[in-house]
């Protein structure tokens, strides 16, 4: 008898439907999967046998074959576990099937459990584009699957459970819709920073237009702990915005039954000895994610920027500029989101105190111009904001007065981005940073004044055209926190000011 059982597959980051396709004939004993399946899959055979004899019901004793299709396709994972159970057991008439709008996705355990997967979801979202209505899925992935929305979620703890619920004599209740609020995470704020108000500056024209920003300075001066407080001010996540971002951490198992959903801006920090495969993503024989996609809608921070290896940082010049990355291999080809802030912390020397007034730097000239030149010019000109970070002076340590709250600058943040919104429609560009050439032309407009600054600083800072055009996009979101129309002289004039640091001109 044949059973055919929808399912759901991840490719990327991206659901997909898989039917099992569950026959069982005369013949002696045997058990094929066939479709394409990974070593998982195939494994597949022995949890789904334990799991039927433990679970109370009879293995089939003939030939078994099940076809994951479309069988084309490359399939992984353990997700497929729960639709081979529920072909077999229903192809042998041992529980009833009879609804061709249900899906099921699990990984089984030997005594007939169900374990959480990766990549909810994206399977989720699939499910509701193929018209499927009632999903059942392990009890501990039910809160992400409910965040597709107009689904019916059945979050199943055993087959046993299962079995029960298919007869009519246990139903299981559906899970209801998750919901959480970013109010719930405690994120570090601003106010406990003493002093570097202009530092403080430059990170809220970063965060209010997605600007990607440096900050230069000794050690101890606080680049970290400023980097680490930029998620406070960030504006909040759109619905569409955070299931995007969530898609990403959700098929490389960053996700959890209690927060399945970011409720705000990622932010990572990978260590400078992270590979280039790392930071973009790769593998074989299916490219996952990297850094810089897990950073998508967020901040991608930096430390200790020029010991990063050289291949990894020239890796991020082309997402910088696109907001993709499409990685290819031998089995296959993925495209992957990489819409992201790009914050870099460094020190201005080998030993981290060239410049300062102590005279404690043990660098040559040249050891500086070494320890600098890690970084290209290309790489260098895709930074919007460059803030020298000076060493704190004792006033401002012993000074115990909070400064200004996250809160308070997030609320100009937030009006700054929503100018933004209203300028550029639903279907622009998402901040001022991703303003592309007819935005630029359009709104960022100069009067002779204007013009009169701009050649000035293109013809002394030796500027490119890439540079000044980020340099009108970060006039722009000074003149938003300003509240102002039109881009006025004194903004052109600040926005040059955080273009270039010394430390790269000597």
């Amino acid at each position: 008898m044949l059973r055919k059982i929808r399912s759901l597959g991840v490719q990327g980051i991206a659901g997909y439907e898989v039917t099992a396709e569950c026959d069982l004939a005369g013949g002696l004993p045997n058990f094929d999967i066939v479709g394409l399946g990974d070593t998982a899959v195939k494994e597949a055979r022995e949890r789904v046998r334990s799991a039927i004899k433990n679970s109370g019901f009879s293995f089939p004793v003939g030939r078994i074959t099940v076809n994951l299709a479309p069988a084309n396709l490359r399939k992984s994972g353990t997700v497929y576990d729960l639709p081979i159970l529920v072909g077999i057991l229903s192809a042998g008439e041992q529980i009833p099937w009879s609804d061709p709008d249900c899906a099921f996705v699990g990984e089984l355990s030997l005594s007939g459990t169900l374990r959480p997967v990766v990549g909810m979801l994206p399977m989720a979202l699939a499910a509701r584009e193929a018209g499927i209505q009632r999903l059942y899925v392990p009890a501990d992935s039910a809160p992400e699957a409910t965040l597709a929305e107009g689904l019916t979620v059945y979050p199943v703890e055993t087959v046993r459970q299962l079995a029960d619920h298919l007869t009519g004599e246990s139903p299981i209740q559906p899970a209801q819709p998750w919901s959480g609020s970013p109010a719930d995470l405690a994120l570090p704020d601003f106010a406990e920073v003493r002093g570097q108000e202009q530092v403080k500056r430059v990170l809220e024209i970063a965060a209010a237009g997605g600007h990607n920003a440096a900050m230069i300075g000794p050690p101890g001066s606080g680049k970290s702990m400023l980097a680490r407080r930029l998620p406070s001010i960030l504006p909040p996540m759109s619905r569409r915005e955070a299931l995007e971002a969530t898609q990403v951490h959700s098929v490389l198992g960053l996700t959890t039954k209690e927060q399945p959903l970011l409720l705000s801006r990622p932010f990572r920090s990978p260590h400078h000895s992270i590979s280039a495969v790392g930071m973009a993503g790769g593998g074989s024989p299916f490219p996952k994610p990297g850094e810089i996609s897990l950073a998508h809608h967020g901040v991608l921070f930096l430390d200790e920027l020029p010991e990063f290896h050289k291949d990894v940082l020239e890796v991020l010049r082309q997402p910088m500029e696109e907001g993709t990355i499409t990685l290819v291999r031998a089995a296959a080809s993925e495209t992957y989101p990489s819409d992201f802030m790009l914050v870099c912390a460094m020190n201005p020397c080998k030993c981290g105190w060239y410049g300062h007034p102590s005279g404690r730097c043990r660098c040559n000239p040249a050891d500086v111009r070494k320890y600098l030149g890690k970084l290209s010019g290309p790489l260098l000109d895709r930074i919007d904001l460059y803030a020298e970070v000076p060493a704190l002076e004792f006033e401002n340590l012993s000074d115990r007065s909070p400064g200004e709250s996250s809160a308070a600058i997030r609320a100009r943040v937030v009006q700054a981005r929503a100018i933004q919104s209203r300028r550029y429609g639903p279907d622009g560009p998402a901040c001022n940073a991703a303003m592309g050439q007819e935005e630029l032309g359009k709104y960022c407009a100069l009067d002779a004044a204007g013009k009169a600054i701009m050649k000035g600083a293109y013809d002394h800072m030796g500027l490119t055209a890439r540079s000044y055009d980020r340099i009108l996009r970060v006039a722009r979101t000074i003149a938003d926190l300003d509240g102002e129309e039109s881009i006025a002289p004194h903004h052109l004039a600040e926005a040059i000011q955080y273009r270039e640091s010394e430390y790269f001109q000597r």
